[in-house]
């Protein structure tokens, strides 16, 4: 799955990345709208990680995300 999947069907994929990142809030989730710079930086701040970290968490979702379908 590549991105442009995840950013063209965002209202989809928020509630997956709600369970993903719990601490990421609903506002936090609109604000993203399929931007993946905002959602690592989302990441980054509310759990206190690097950017290379939650670009890696993201990637990670990602693969977990195609191989459910």
């Amino acid at each position: 799955m590549n991105w442009d999947q995840v950013e063209g069907n965002w209202e989809q994929f928020k509630g997956k990345a709600q369970r993903q990142w719990g601490k990421l809030t609903d506002d936090d989730l609109s604000v993203v709208k399929g931007n993946r710079q905002e959602l690592a930086g989302r990441i980054q701040e509310r759990y206190g990680k690097g950017k290379e970290e939650a670009e890696r968490e993201i990637d990670d979702w990602l693969a977990r995300n195609d191989q459910a379908g």
